[in-house]
C-alpha cells in the first residue's frame, strides 16, 4: 500500500493585530509581559511609541466553550473530532503619555482588536477611556473588536482603613454601564501581578475576531483588516513580534496563578 503523508499541522491558522491603549501607568505593558512571558515586573520603563509581543491562542471549538460565547452565527459543530483552530496575536503595546499620543494613534491603523485599559484604583484613568475610544474609532477600521479592561485588581482589593474600605475607585457596575452606553462588547477585570483575568481578556478579543472571520467580515488579503490567514504573506508585522508562546487549552480555565509560558 502506498505511504500516505499526513497533512502538516499549521503553527497557527490566523494572525491578528491587537493594540493595548489607555493612560500611562495603567499596566498595559505589564499585561502584555504577563501574557507573553508569564511573569510580572514591579518596575517597567515608560513605553515610548510602541512595544511588541505575540502569543498563540486557541479559538473556536472546543476551547471557546470556556468563554460561553456560543458558535459563530449560531452554527454548531458538524460532529466528529474538530481540529482546534489557533490564532497568533500580534500585540502592540502603545504609549499612554500625552507626549506620544500623535505617534500612538498611527498604530491604531490595521488593528482588528483593542484592549482599552484603565487602573481600577485611579479614577482619572477611567475618565480618559471615552477619549481613547473616540480616537480609536476615528482611526481604526470600522468593526474593530474592543473590550474594556480594569487592571490592578490586586490593589483594588486591598483595605485602606479600619472600616474595611478598599482602594477601588471604579466599581464593576459603573464600568459595565459605560460599556453598554458605548457599545463595548465586554468588561474584564485583571491583575497583571497575579495573572488573574489576563488570559481571559485576550481570549475574549481573539474569539470575537475569530467569529468575525467565520462570518466573512474580513478580507484576509487586505492588510487594513488586521487579520490574515497562515501563508498569505506580509510577514513584516510578525518579525516585529519575536516573543511567541503557546497558550494551552488548560490555561483557558485557570486564573490567578503566576506561571511560566510554554
Amino acid at each position: 500500500m502506498p505511504n500516505i503523508t499526513p497533512a502538516p499541522t499549521l503553527p497557527w491558522n490566523y494572525i491578528a493585530k491587537l493594540v493595548c491603549i489607555g493612560d500611562s501607568g495603567t499596566g498595559k505593558s505589564s499585561l502584555t509581559v504577563r501574557l507573553c512571558e508569564g511573569r510580572f515586573s514591579a518596575s517597567h520603563d515608560v513605553t515610548i511609541g510602541v512595544e511588541f509581543g505575540s502569543r498563540i491562542v486557541p479559538v473556536g471549538p472546543p476551547a471557546n466553550a470556556s468563554l460561553d460565547l456560543g458558535a459563530p452565527n449560531g452554527r454548531e459543530g458538524h460532529g466528529g473530532k474538530q481540529e482546534q483552530k489557533k490564532m497568533k496575536l500580534s500585540l502592540w503595546d502603545t504609549a499612554g503619555q500625552e507626549t506620544y499620543k500623535s505617534i500612538t494613534r498611527s498604530y491604531f491603523r490595521g488593528a482588528s482588536g483593542a484592549l482599552l485599559v484603565f487602573d481600577i484604583t485611579r479614577r482619572s484613568s477611567f475618565e480618559s477611556v471615552t477619549q481613547w475610544l473616540n480616537d480609536l474609532r476615528q482611526i481604526a477600521e470600522e468593526g474593530i473588536v474592543v473590550i474594556l479592561v480594569g487592571n490592578k485588581l490586586d490593589l483594588a482589593e486591598q483595605t485602606t482603613d479600619v472600616q474595611g474600605g478598599t482602594k477601588r475607585a471604579v466599581s464593576k457596575e459603573e464600568a459595565e454601564d459605560w460599556c453598554r452606553r458605548e457599545n463595548i462588547v465586554k468588561y474584564v477585570e485583571t491583575s497583571a501581578k497575579s495573572g488573574e483575568g489576563v488570559e481571559k481578556a485576550f481570549l475574549e478579543v481573539a474569539e470575537r475576531i475569530y467569529q468575525n472571520i467565520e462570518a466573512g467580515k474580513y478580507d484576509l488579503n487586505d492588510r487594513r483588516s488586521g487579520v490574515k490567514g497562515y501563508g498569505m504573506g506580509g510577514g513584516r508585522d510578525e518579525a516585529k513580534a519575536p516573543k511567541t508562546v503557546n497558550l494551552t487549552m488548560n490555561d483557558t480555565i485557570r486564573s490567578g496563578q503566576g506561571r511560566g509560558c510554554c
